[in-house]
């Protein structure tokens, strides 16, 4: 019976270059037909597939159609494997003729095969799903994002369990970036932070810009979430850095992280390392691409303020601040800077500094003043004082009067 299929296609495909019109119920009726076993079904869906035909796409679909009716019919290991095989074969085919149509019944695959089933491997899942992405229907983008999410949170200790969960992983993540729905951008996002292999991680973070050019919205929702351990808020900052966004969006997500930074407090000690990480990532980039909002200038006092009265204050952080301010160089930030040389200037009037590193924050200021351009008359008048008080050294008061000159005095 197989040769006598084999030998009907090949005179099919001695009529024409393309199958686009031709008949094909001869090979309907044999995969339908009553007596005929699923290893029947799978040989003629095999010989169909050998045969390269093109432009049969309502074939594999309405035979599709007929080998999902015969799902209950599946009463053994070999009828499953052969189920299986030819549902491929259909996957495959639908997917090659990109046959919209198609999506319904590739949905129901994925669910006939889904690995929730412990019998299940994997392999059918992950074909259905990537047929379903390349058919192109975005009906479905929400229902494999739901399906991925699922598979985030999961705990898998067993080993086996592990890897057919993961070839499920792989079909979700291709299919969401081929229909290319920034539906799916949060849920590979998360994937990419997941539990999975490191392979599967990097695709997932590979697929990233596909879904979403611009993903600043997403991206600030999960730093503002509270319930986000600080490690993945970091690493969505990081990859909103990484995308093509306009310099404005990376502001404003870098606000935000900046923000969340000094107002969603860690009592571990790593997620404290984290969270001054990620603020300095964010006061770089607001140096870079500018403020956003008024919680920047709040926030950037809080980094110079925070640090300069603590017992175990963050140098580096200060003088990314007073980097980031200068860079700013508007009223607002002109005025952190002015507040921050008056305390100076008192602290200096006292007595001697209290540490070198005093001395040096006193000169990162004086340069970060400098570089404003400022007319700020109280800020020219301060400079002024300090450049002629011989409560200042030499050196300190040169570095006034190099501020004053810079500014045009």
């Amino acid at each position: 019976m197989k040769r006598k299929i084999i030998a009907i296609i090949l005179v099919l495909c001695g009529m024409t270059v393309f199958a686009q019109g031709r008949d094909m119920s001869y090979f309907y009726e044999e995969l339908t037909r009553s007596p005929a076993t699923f290893l029947h079904r799978l040989e003629t869906l095999e010989a169909v597939r050998d045969a390269n035909i093109t432009g049969i796409g309502d074939f594999y679909l309405d035979a599709l159609r007929f080998m999902i009716t015969q799902l209950p019919n599946i009463h053994s290991l070999e009828d499953r494997e052969n189920v299986e095989a030819a549902l491929t074969i259909l996957a495959r085919g639908l997917a090659a003729e990109v046959h919209t149509a198609a999506a319904p019944e590739l949905w129901q695959i994925v669910q006939f095969a889904d690995v929730v089933h412990s019998h299940n491997e994997g392999h059918l899942m992950q074909e259905a799903l990537l047929a379903l992405g390349q058919v192109g229907d975005p009906t479905y983008v929400q229902h494999i994002a739901l399906r991925l999410d699922n598979f985030n949170t999961d705990i898998i200790t067993d080993v086996e369990t592990r890897r057919r969960v993961q070839r499920a992983v792989v079909g979700c993540i291709n299919a969401l970036e081929t229909l290319g729905d920034a539906a799916g951008y949060r849920s590979v996002f998360f994937a990419s932070m997941g539990w999975y292999d490191g392979s599967i991680r990097t695709m997932a973070r590979n697929a990233l810009p596909t879904l979403l050019d611009d993903p600043a919205d997403i991206i600030i929702e999960i730093i503002r979430d509270g319930s986000i351990v600080p490690a993945i808020k970091y690493e969505a900052f990081r990859a909103m850095l990484e995308t093509n966004a306009p310099g404005e969006s990376k502001a404003r997500v870098a606000a935000t992280a900046l923000n969340t930074g000094w107002t969603q407090l860690a009592t571990d000690p790593n997620n404290q390392r984290i969270m001054r990480e990620m603020r300095m990532a964010a006061i770089d980039t607001i140096r870079d691409f500018g403020a956003t909002e008024d919680s920047v200038y709040v926030n950037l006092r809080r980094s110079y303020d925070n640090n300069y009265v603590s017992v175990a204050p963050d140098y580096d952080e200060i003088r990314r601040t007073i980097g980031a301010l200068s860079a700013l160089a508007d009223d607002q930030a002109v005025n952190i800077l002015l507040d921050a040389l008056r305390e100076l200037n008192t602290r200096r009037r006292l007595g001697p500094w209290r540490t070198n590193r005093e001395r040096q924050i006193f000169g990162w200021v004086l340069v970060a003043v400098g570089a404003t351009g400022t007319s700020n008359l109280e800020m020219r008048t301060l400079l002024t004082t300090i450049s002629r008080s011989d409560e200042y050294t030499g050196i300190e008061q040169g570095w006034a009067r190099d501020a004053l000159n810079r500014l045009g005095n």
